[in-house]
């Protein structure tokens, strides 16, 4: 089954909108890092049921309006119409190479798997890579699947006890949304809800 792994915040100042969101909700922010071959860095907030947030902004704009990958073309496009907050969510699995065959046999464009990674602050490296299914009609999650280090911050004081709760995502298409990602709403960590645009809540 399919978790809920992150929501992405597009923001100008990630850092200075982690603190605000922490603030406001009693919740650790972290630094993330920088994603040097995209131009972009994050802040970070874990949660207790393996999930977390990122505030990603643009440290090279150069460098982040050549990049090919999907992710990074929304967050380059939402700042140039000045737009900041949720703008994509990510749902983990450790089945990828299934899902492209899926898609490659369902006929479902897609683009990926994309290779990511990061430099973390103590300067080991985390990878990962991304799975993007595409729909003319609406904005899809995308998949992610982690490398041999897990996504986790070095110290579990920094996992915050509150957990994503529920993802209210902007979907127009139910049925066609359950056969491509092979889920109902419930997922292993959290519930999707059907909403007129993307938002989450934590408990």
């Amino acid at each position: 089954m399919l978790a809920i792994d992150h929501i992405v915040i597009v923001s100008d100042n990630p850092a200075e909108a982690a603190e605000k969101f922490g603030k406001e909700h009693n919740v650790t922010v972290i630094q993330g890092g920088k994603h040097s071959n995209w131009g972009t860095y994050n802040y970070l907030a874990y949660f207790s049921n393996d999930s977390y947030i990122e505030w990603i902004g643009i440290f090279d704009k150069k460098i982040a309006v050549q990049s090919e990958n999907p992710l990074i073309k929304q967050v380059v496009n939402a700042l140039d119409d000045n737009m900041e907050g949720p703008i994509q969510y990510a749902l983990r699995t450790d089945k990828m190479d299934k899902y492209i065959d899926h898609f490659y046999k369902s006929t479902i464009p897609f683009t990926g798997p994309v290779p990511g990674s990061r430099r973390k602050p103590s300067g080991s490296i985390l990878e990962w890579r991304m799975l993007f299914p595409e729909d003319v009609s609406e904005q899809l999650p995308f998949l992610i699947e982690w490398g041999n280090v897990k996504n986790v911050p070095e110290d579990d004081r920094l996992i915050n006890e509150q957990q994503i709760h529920t993802i209210y995502a902007d979907i127009n298409n139910l049925t066609k949304f359950k056969d491509i990602y092979h889920i109902d709403l419930q997922l292993a960590n959290a519930r999707l809800s059907v909403s007129d645009k993307l938002a989450f809540s934590i408990k």
